[in-house]
Order: structure tokens, then sequence, then C-alpha cells
């Protein structure tokens, strides 16, 4: 058994023996990455490097209630964080109550759910703080029965000492339990022992989202509240040059409009403080319809923006000069301009052997290049937020991934100390990264400051469409060198994008090839991005997959037998040091996808495609069968294989897997979002096309690698590889290549329908 040192004092790990009826409630604050240690090596846990929160409330009758401390999008944390916590307690998940934390600065360092870490930065620190909770109560039914501990045995809640007889619940020992000691070190269970873990249990608000309970923002009503609608300029490049506040001041329940400002101007902006147009036009009244009615007749003239900069706040107190170049910008001149700096050479990110010798002595280069388009978030719940803001306090109330992250500003907008600001978390309506970007609740906040009075601001499916944050435009270039036997000698990406490269320098198949480069390259713009679902990785992924798939097909290669070939040269003999994959884990999904795909002996008519990829500290292989009906591409099926360590709740993790994977395919298909003069083309789902239940996959398998493995990412791991996979099964159905996203406009050309 696994033992780790707690080092949690009276003030990290607080006990409150006055809560209802004397139970016992444990806040504690842990780090990120600590790992247990066997009995003879103890780890510290130092309280200031600790990133999440949570706590446990125990009620006198044995009732657990769990805050889950992130916020939740529809990943289910607010079910796998506790079922974590609970493991180690050690208590009876039928008798757990959970209800999801706010945030709160004065107490918590980091509240953040993305980039997939949250059980992966939990998993060690809420085991450590279940145990030490059950330590706690096994020492204080010792003391009350003048036993030893070591006699002491506790399961699902229950404690008991089997030679007197003696048993008890856990509330029963709460309140002496909260009188005691933080034990120094505890031991943590064996994986073999996990009751709750690895077991599939039901969304905790699954009840409350079916039978339309308030759980969300748009929900939140208070007494006397007021209504407001934004409206930003029409184009990236332009701002507000004046209003006429008379050409809706007579319109029904209209109480007000002016313009607002984001930022002062003196404040360093943090990365989340991304933002278009950071100056907006605020319309107050008595409803969403009527202020929304209004923006159609407000009269505002716009003007061209100059070129600008702001000052971001760096790592290590530095910080940097961000510059936003002027003008209206156009796809089809990002297209021309990514074509050019294709044929420059790029920034070296890495560079192993002699690239350039080895294409110059080749006998045969294969050269493909790849593009995809800008991308909308498209959340299902539109950006909104409810902001009731005095002269000494503010509360704000509404869906954000990053509430830690928006404090500074709202605090420096705001004028208010950032004790005085309270963020309360709701059940965010999708995230996909979009509200990991808060501006919406500053927006919010300074309405209500503006009118003295408790307001809920709502964009429009256009208002979030047309306003960013975007997936980035990204190209990048592929490139192998081939002897006279077709063997690989050399291999070489070239990968930017608009305003951000998608490169990742020393992911597979770097460390595979003696002769390797890589370069990238940037494109500044006006046009506001952020992450998306798998930032950069989302299209590195369907690149670098389609390629080796065409590679391997021009070395007469297997496509599966091919990358495990670069993969066991990876194993043992690598090429470099700084290989950010293990290539075993890699190799061992592509041979489970292999077996459970039945690879080899696919159905009649079948075409399938593969891939494989890494990101998120997870690693995923994936196959896509097509089949042509009716003159149509039909997704038929997709096998995908995880390996993302100890899976906590089996059924929520391949609900997120199914889910990432129609999400790509339907991305792949059709996900575009192009510029005119500044303008965005698609302001709505009568022109931004997604995929439809009708052609989502007729079958999905999730597949898990079993291992002990500390658990990893899941939100984002699946829908990187599905879109080589996709393009991958399509040139097997079709014929035909794909290098360009969206897939359905070529499709439709070569006369299949869509």
């Amino acid at each position: 058994m696994a033992t780790t040192k707690t080092k949690l004092d009276r003030r990290s790990f607080l006990k409150v023996s006055a809560l209802a009826g004397g139970g016992m409630m444990i806040s504690f604050s842990w780090l990120a990455g600590c790992k247990p240690t066997s009995k003879e090596e103890f780890l510290a846990l130092p309280k200031e490097w600790f990133e999440l929160n949570s706590y446990i409330k125990i009620g006198e009758n044995g009732a657990v209630t769990l805050y889950s401390p992130n916020p939740e999008f529809g990943s289910n944390i607010k079910t796998s964080m506790p079922m974590i916590l609970a493991e180690e307690l050690d208590t009876d998940w039928k008798h757990v109550f959970v209800e999801q934390a706010n945030y709160f600065p004065e107490r918590f360092e980091r509240q953040f759910t993305g980039g997939s870490q949250s059980i992966r930065q939990g998993w060690t620190p809420l085991r450590t703080t279940g145990a030490t909770a059950r330590a706690m109560l096994v020492a204080a039914a010792a003391q009350t029965w003048s036993v030893p501990t070591a006699e002491i045995t506790t399961n699902a809640g229950k404690i008991e000492h089997k030679s007197s007889g003696k048993t008890a619940h856990y509330g029963e020992m709460a309140s002496l339990a909260a009188t005691l000691e933080v034990p120094e070190e505890v031991a943590l269970k064996e994986l073999k022992e996990f009751q709750i873990i690895g077991t599939s249990k039901k969304n905790v608000d699954g009840q409350k989202i079916v039978t339309g309970k308030p759980m969300f923002a748009l929900d939140h009503k208070v007494e006397g509240m007021k209504y407001a609608a934004i409206v930003h300029p029409p184009a990236f490049g332009m701002r507000l040059k004046s209003f006429d506040k008379n050409s809706i001041s007579g319109m029904s329940g209209i109480e007000d409009v002016f313009p607002i400002s984001v930022f002062k101007e003196d404040y360093a902006r943090n990365f989340f403080d991304t933002t278009t147009f950071p100056e907006i036009l605020a319309i107050v009244g008595n409803s969403t319809w009527q202020v929304m009615q209004a923006k159609k007749n407000l009269t505002v003239e716009w003007e061209k923006a100059p070129e600008s900069s702001f000052s971001m706040a760096g790592r290590g107190g530095n910080t940097m000069e961000i510059k936003i170049p002027a003008g209206l910008e156009n796809s089809v001149g990002h297209k021309e301009r990514m074509d050019e700096y294709l044929k420059k050479p790029g920034y070296v990110a890495r560079r192993d052997g002699n690239p350039e010798e080895a294409f110059a002595k080749a006998a045969k280069i294969l050269e493909r290049t790849y593009t995809v388009p800008f991308l909308a978030h498209n959340t299902m719940e539109p950006m909104n937020c409810f902001a009731d803001v005095k002269a000494d306090r503010a509360v704000i109330y509404g869906p954000t991934q990053a509430p830690e992250f928006i404090m500074n500003t709202l605090s420096s907008s705001l004028g208010l100390p950032k004790e005085k600001i309270q963020i309360n978390l709701a059940r965010m309506g999708g995230g996909f990264g979009r509200r990991a970007y808060s501006h919406h609740m500053v927006e919010a906040a300074l309405i209500s400051q503006k009118i003295q009075a408790p307001v809920k601001m709502t964009y429009t499916r256009e208002d979030d469409m047309t306003a960013g944050v975007y997936r980035p435009t990204y190209s990048a270039t592929y490139r192998a060198a081939l002897d006279k036997d077709n063997n690989l000698m050399a291999f070489h990406v070239k990968a930017g994008g608009i305003p951000e490269t998608p490169l990742h320098a020393n992911r597979f198949p770097a460390g595979a090839i003696d002769n390797y480069l890589a370069e990238s390259w940037e494109i500044p713009s006006n046009i506001t991005i952020g992450a998306f679902r798998a930032p950069r990785s989302n299209f590195i992924a369907g690149a670098e997959q389609s390629f080796l798939d065409e590679l391997a097909e021009e070395m007469g290669k297997d496509p599966i037998d091919f990358r495990l070939e670069l993969l066991k040269r990876a194993e043992t003999n690598p090429v470099g040091e700084n290989n950010d994959y293990v290539p075993k884990r890699y190799a061992s999904v592509l041979e489970l996808v292999r077996e459970k795909s039945n690879w080899n002996n696919p159905s009649a008519n079948v075409h399938r495609g593969v891939s494989a990829y890494f990101c998120h500290n997870s690693y995923v292989a994936e196959v896509v069968d097509t089949v042509i009906k009716d003159n149509k591409p039909v997704v038929e099926n997709v096998y995908a294989a995880v390996d993302c360590g100890v899976v906590v709740n089996p059924d929520a993790a391949r609900n997120m897997g199914e889910g990432a994977i129609v999400d790509g395919i339907g991305n792949a298909f059709f996900g575009e979002l192009t510029f005119e003069d500044g303008v965005p083309t698609k302001s709505n789902f009568d022109k931004y096309r997604m995929i439809r239940h009708k052609e989502a996959p007729k079958k999905i398998e999730v597949h898990f690698v079993e291992n002990q493995e500390d658990p990893t990412g899941l939100g984002e791991p699946l829908f990187p590889p599905v879109f080589a996979a996709l393009a991958n099964s399509l040139y097997k159905a079709t014929g035909k290549r794909y290098y360009e996203q969206p897939f359905a406009p070529q499709l439709e050309m070569q006369n299949l329908k869509m």
C-alpha cells in the first residue's frame, strides 16, 4: 500500500466542528503532479504549490457532501472528481451529495477546467485528502473505543473494530475527528482495492438536466433585475465612432444605451483576457426581447481602427507588448499569405541529423500541403452573465472555465479589490475553450456598475459567432525523402497559421527518423483566436496522420505496420532527447485498435482509415469505416483505442470519447468560417453547417488500454485523430486525397451528396 505525507496544517486543512449537528468539514488545497511513493519514500505536499480546491462535509447521520471544485461544462468532472475523493474516504456513494463549489479567491489558488487536466492534476491530491479524512475518522473511533487504530477497518462509510464488535458510521465520529491533529502521512489504497473508481456512476446532475431544473446562468433571476445586450463592430479591424441614443430612446422597455471600455488603459492583460472589441455598446431594458429588438434599430457609425497595441502580463513578471495590425482582412488574402510563408524558411524548432543533405540525395520526394479554416466554437448556450455590482462589492454569476484568470480583470475594470468580488460558478452549456475567455463577465459587471442595478447580459447567436474567439486558420507542408529502395531517409514539416503556429516539434514522428526538420511561422492578424478543443493538435494531427498514410502507401506498407515500425525505432534507438511521448504506450493503442476493429478483415464495401495521436498526456488511435450509399459517403463505424491511464468513470469516459469523435467528424466535413473585408460570412446555423443526427457514425466503440498509470487527459485527445482517420477512409472510398478542410465541398465537386 502506497503512503503519502499530508503536510497539511490547520489553516490549509480547515476543520469546523459546529457544522450541521456536529459534523466535520474538511477543506483542502493540493498540488498538481504530486505522486505518492512507497512506504520507504515519503513525498511532501507543500500547500503553497497546490492548484485546485475542494472540501468534504460530513453530517451527524453519516451523509457526505462533496464539493466539486472545477467548473462543469459537460465533461462530467462534477461526478468523476468526487468519485476520487469518495474512494479514499471509503464512503458509500449512495450517501454522497455533490455540489458545485463557487470560486473563493481568498481560499483557493486555482479553479480551472481546460486542457484535459482536471482528473490528471487532481488524482493524487484528491486521493490524499480523502484518505486523510478517513484516517482522522479512524483515529476518533480508536480514541472513543480505546483500541489501536491498526485494528480498525472502514467500508462504505462504516467504521468497525471486529474483535470487540463495535461499529459506527462516519457521522458518529465526525465531531471528535474535527478536533484531532491532521496526520503527517496517510495510506492510499492499492488500485485492486478500489470500489468506486473504475465503476460507472451516473451524472450527478443528470436528473436536474432532463427535468429542466435551474442550473445555468440564463435561469438566474433576482428582484429588480434589468436585461442587457451588447453591440460590437460589424467587422474585425473596425471600432466605434459614434451612436445616436435617440434612435431607440422611444422604444418600449428601453432604459439606456452607453459605451463600455472592457479594460483600463494601463491594465496589463493576461492570456485569457482575449477580446476582439474592448469597446462596445450596451443596451439596457426590461426584457431580453426588448433590448434585442433595440439592437436592430440603434443607429451606430463605425470607423476603421488604426494599428494598436496593448500590454500583456507574461511569466516571471515580464510584460509583453502585443501589436494588433490594422486593416480589413479576407480569407482569400489569408490563403495567399500562408502560401507565401510556406515557401520561405521558417523558424527552426528542431533539427536532427542532416535533413538538407538527405533530401538532396533522395531518389524520390513526397510533398503535400494541408490547410484548415477558422472555426467558431458554437457552444449551444450563448455567452451570458448575471452581475450585481454595488459600491463596495460585486457578485458575478455565469459560465466560465477560468474564474481565477478573469478575477484580476474584474478587479481592475470595476475598481474593486478582489476580496470584494464573488464569482459564483454556473454549469456551462458547452465550453470547448471558448469560456476560458470570460470578457462577457466583465461586460456584465460594468453594465451593472453603470446602471447601479443587477443585470443579466446575453449574447445573441450572431454576437457569439461574429465577435470571436476562433480556432486559427493553419497550413502545413510535409515532405519525406525516400531512397531508391523506398526507405525513409528524411522527414520535414513546416507549419504555421494566422496568427499562431500549430507545430509541436517534439511529437511523433520526431525521435523515429535520423534526419528530421521542423519549422514554424506565424502571421499577425486582428482576428481574435483562442483555445479550441485540443488547441493546435486539432489541425496538426490531421495533417501529420494524413501524410503518414500517404507515405505508407508510397512505401508499399500497411499504415498501422508503418507507424508501429517508426515507434519501435523510437523505443529501441530514439533520435534526440526531447521526444515528448512514450513509444510503447503509443504503440499499444495502435495494436488495440487493430484488434478491436478487425483491421485486416473489413466487411464488404467498407473503406477504412486509421490515425493515431498523442496529446494532453494521452494516446489515442482511431479507425473510421466509410461506405458509399446512394452516392453519399456514410460513416458506419468508428473504433477508438485510448491510453489515458486509470479510467475513473468508464461510462462517462466513453461518452466523452463518443462526443469528441462526432464533433471531429462534423468539423471535418462542414466546419468553416471565412471573412470578407473583416466581416465573418456566417453568423448563425443557417449558414454555419453543423453535423446532424443522421450524419453521426452508426456505431462508435471506445476501448481503453488497461494499465495502472495515473489518469491523464480525456476531454480532448479523441478529437484530433478523427480528422485524418476520416480523410484516410474517404480516400479509400473515393480515390481522392483531401488536403483542405472542410471535406464536404470537395466531395460535392466529385458529385457525391452531402
